[in-house]
């Protein structure tokens, strides 16, 4: 009987885990564009605040928001 009782639950689970999955990853999409755009919104405003003519604050940290969310993405996916 726990042979059975194991099978069952385990199937309960799999038919859970692909919803699960789903809202862990529509979340994860989220958090990683608030990453980016955080970045790129920082950088804008430096670049605003210090007169640049070429937006160099907004290329470096766009690019580190970039680096970071895919430190993040890569960091849950191997959770």
């Amino acid at each position: 009987m726990t042979g059975t009782t194991k099978t069952k639950k385990l199937s309960k689970k799999q038919r859970k885990n692909p919803l699960n999955n789903y809202a862990k990853y529509s979340a994860l999409g989220f958090q990683m564009m608030a990453i980016i755009l955080l970045s790129l919104f920082a950088g804008i405003k430096a670049d605003e605040y210090l007169n640049m003519e070429f937006p160099l604050f907004t290329l470096i940290l766009t690019i580190a928001g970039l680096a970071a969310s895919l430190y993040y993405l890569f960091k849950q996916v191997l959770k």
